[in-house]
């Protein structure tokens, strides 16, 4: 028996569909983080190069479309792509998203004005929205929840990495006149080709997740509902501070915008689970958490990639390229805290400390940035925020997505990782124009208060007066519009074009230099509040243990407890039999006391399924109906006929995969099944051939008191056969009605 009960005891591990080897993960891994290079490096890359592409193209006013539309039809499709592929599969989808990308890339490489440039940017968005989503999705199928920490890390690190190095891509590219005929901007599409090619060639040789069909129901009313809501919203961030936030334009985008979100919150609660983001995700604290995090730390970390680049160029006279070089301190601190905290994770199993210390970290550059930032701080000194800040976001981004992974049903892996993502690239979407909006709408006035403080000094003044300054033609437009008191304009003509100050006279652009700093010390202090509400709510995530099962794994164990696992029960299952309970003893005041059972004990043994046998045509079913029929429906039938005083059937039976067997529910705690059932002689064996073959599990539990029912009628379904007893849990988990009952037949005499 020894033999039987040390096989039994092993956990049964799934070696079958949705398991991959470390080296086919780590080629799968290839593709995606490809795909999701292409995507996070195309939202930044036009920043630095927008300006060229206008002037070619002449249409410097409508520059700002090219990322907005990009923007917009990205952060639309990041749901969508999620629920289409719990209906349809990853990989068809996942292809489909970069064949788009890819027909954006190239159609944008030839545009011939900014409205065309617009329109195949909204195509690449398309695109785009599916790799970003689907990525962290297919990862969480085909790789557990403890080993996905280790991989995940690598994933937000070539995020944050893309995002950062996009503008020194786009600024060398856009700084070569031409590249094989080709102007150079042009290319900064073009590269895109031969990356996505490969990674579609590797995705469609190697990945292969098994696919657990789901009811073709479309939200199609939540995604037009969805796309009415955040159009203008997205259309006002971007253009807001060329309107005015008061504007007439700007308040039909948020009555539009208010309009669409009701009628989406309408469409999701009529399509229920079928619903584009169901709105029952929304009742897992985790979710809900995680949704409100990732939009404020998205808004910090897309809000701290537009601003930093803004101060280095305009008050330290970094070109663009070297801008980009200058943030590598922060593609560090990301790269290697997603990397170091995914590696812990795996290790360990905790995840909770890292978004703790990631959301103060990010805080706590918050405040460096608004307090140290000036016209004069030291390189070095501001390298070493970035790097803090950088951390900060690396600890923080890959640990949130991982944790709301873990918390849902692998059925809505796909849903819940696109919600997510969609939720993070709302709140860089919100927080860059946030942010540059409070930067530029308040940098007039600061340029102007700098300027006239600037006036009562000595050396501005001496600037004024100085004969060589007055005679350089890059100083006489500050020279006259001061000396005629025409500060004002000269704060306006700033923010058109800041590049005038890396021409004039280093005292004269000293006060514009400061004026701008002093706004972008303002967002900074808006960032740090908000980054603050995110350290607090991070507090509230509850720290679940991570599963060992892939998500693709778990999905079909899901599926198999839903739709019919009782047909695949094998002939042998793992039994744990408790000893009998110990007769009742009587109280002192002489009234009857309760039934006292002894610690269960477990011990292990092997019920062999015997040849199934006709049953009688009128047999009645034993009052443990639940795990009776299951039993039945596994050909354990033999169980029925048993009887007398022995130990009740109560637990589940678990299949091949895990998943328990409809309708083998044990009976509710408050009303526990009392008709005895006692285990078969083959119970008992102890052959070594029995132990070895993967099986159903079940319990053996005490018998309880009984407590009659009042009777219901007799048509009501779900009653029992016999009169004595509890329904079954199937059909009431309210506990029994009547406190005292006679004896059941075939129980201990009182």
């Amino acid at each position: 028996m020894s033999t039987a009960a040390a096989s039994a005891q092993r956990p049964a591990t799934t070696t079958g569909d949705g398991e991959l080897t470390h080296r086919q993960i780590l080629t799968v891994l290839g593709g995606l983080m490809l795909g999701m290079f292409l995507a996070a490096l195309d939202q930044t890359v036009v920043s630095t190069a927008i300006r060229t592409i206008a002037d070619d193209l002449s249409g410097l006013n409508l520059q700002a479309w090219a990322t907005t539309a990009f923007l917009i039809t990205s952060t639309i499709t990041t749901p969508l792509y999620g629920k289409l592929s719990d209906i349809f599969g990853r990989k068809p989808l996942f292809m489909t998203a970069i064949s788009i990308f890819l027909i954006g890339s190239i159609a944008c490489t030839f545009a011939w004005s900014m409205y065309s440039l617009a329109a195949f940017r909204a195509l690449q968005g398309l695109g785009a929205g599916g790799l970003m989503s689907l990525a962290l999705t297919i990862l969480g199928d085909i790789v557990p929840p403890r080993e996905r920490a280790r991989y995940q890390g690598f994933f937000l690190a070539v995020f944050g990495t893309s995002s950062v190095i996009g503008p020194v891509i786009g600024g060398l590219l856009s700084g070569v006149d031409s590249i094989a005929g080709l102007d150079g901007w042009r290319w900064i599409f073009l590269v895109n080709v031969p990356i996505g090619l490969v990674a579609l060639v590797v995705v469609q040789r190697v990945l292969n997740i098994p696919h657990v069909p789901r009811p073709a129901r479309i939200d199609w009313p939540g995604a037009l509902a969805l796309t009415l809501c955040l159009v203008p919203v997205l259309i006002v961030a971007e253009q807001g501070r060329e309107w005015g936030w008061d504007s007439t334009s700007s308040i039909v985008c948020y009555v539009i915008g208010v309009v669409g979100l009701l009628l989406f919150l309408l469409a999701e609660r009529a399509y229920g689970d079928a619903a584009l983001i169901p709105l029952r995700l929304f009742r897992t604290g985790i979710f809900s958490l995680s949704a409100v995090l990732n939009l404020l730390i998205g808004m910090a970390m897309f809000g701290g990639i537009a601003l930093l680049p803004q101060f280095l160029q305009i008050v330290h006279g970094a070109t663009p390229i070297e801008a980009g070089f200058m943030m590598l301190p922060l593609v560090g601190g990301i790269m290697v805290a997603s990397i170091l905290s995914g590696q812990l994770t795996s290790r360990t199993g905790r995840y909770k400390i890292f978004p703790v210390i990631g959301t103060a970290f990010i805080t706590i550059a918050m405040v460096l940035l608004w307090q140290t930032v000036t016209p004069s701080i030291p390189i070095w000194q501001l390298d070493l925020t970035m790097a803090l800040l950088g951390l900060g976001l690396g600890l923080c981004m890959q640990t949130l997505v991982l944790a709301v992974q873990n918390a849902m049903p692998a059925r809505d892996m796909g849903v819940t990782t696109s919600s997510v993502t969609f939720f993070r690239q709302m709140g860089g979407t919100l927080g860059t124009a946030i942010f540059l909006s409070v930067v530029f709408s308040t940098a007039g006035d600061k340029i102007a208060d700098a300027l006239r403080s600037a006036l009562g000094t000595s050396s501005f003044r001496a600037a004024l007066t100085d004969p060589a300054v007055a005679a350089d033609p890059a100083n006489a437009q500050v020279v006259g519009a001061l000396q005629s008191g025409q500060a004002g304009g000269l704060s306006s003509s700033v923010l058109a074009d800041s590049s005038f100050l890396q021409r004039i006279d280093p005292r004269l652009a000293a006060p514009f230099q400061e004026g701008f700093t002093s706004a972008m010390t303002l967002a900074f202090l808006i960032a740090a509040c908000v980054i603050a509400v995110a350290f607090v709510l991070v507090l509230f995530i509850r720290e679940l243990p991570l599963r060992t099962m892939s998500g693709a794994q778990a999905a079909l164990a899901e599926a198999a407890g839903e739709g019919g696992a009782a047909a695949s029960v094998p002939t042998e299952a793992l039994a744990t039999v408790a000893p009998a309970p110990a007769p009742a003893t009587r109280g002192d005041g002489g009234g009857r006391g309760a039934d006292v059972a002894p610690p269960t004990t477990p011990m292990p043994v092997v019920a062999r399924q015997e040849p199934p046998h006709p049953a009688p045509q009128a047999r009645p079913r034993p009052h443990n109906g639940t795990v009776g029929d299951a039993a039945a429906a596994a050909g354990l039938d033999h169980l029925h006929s048993t009887g007398g005083d022995g130990p009740a059937v109560t637990g589940r039976v678990q299949g091949s995969t895990g998943a328990p067997v409809p309708g083998a529910v044990s009976p509710s705690p408050g009303c526990p099944a009392t008709r005895s059932v006692a285990p078969p002689p083959t119970a008992m064996a102890t052959t070594a051939s029995s132990s070895t073959s993967p099986g159903a599990s079940w319990s053996w539990r005490p018998p309880r008191r009984c407590r009659r029912t009042p009777p219901r009628s007799r048509s009501a379904p779900n009653r029992s056969a016999t009169t004595c007893g509890c329904r079954s849990a199937a059909a009431s988990a309210a506990p029994c009605s009547t406190p005292r009952a006679p004896r059941c037949p075939g129980s201990p005499s009182r």
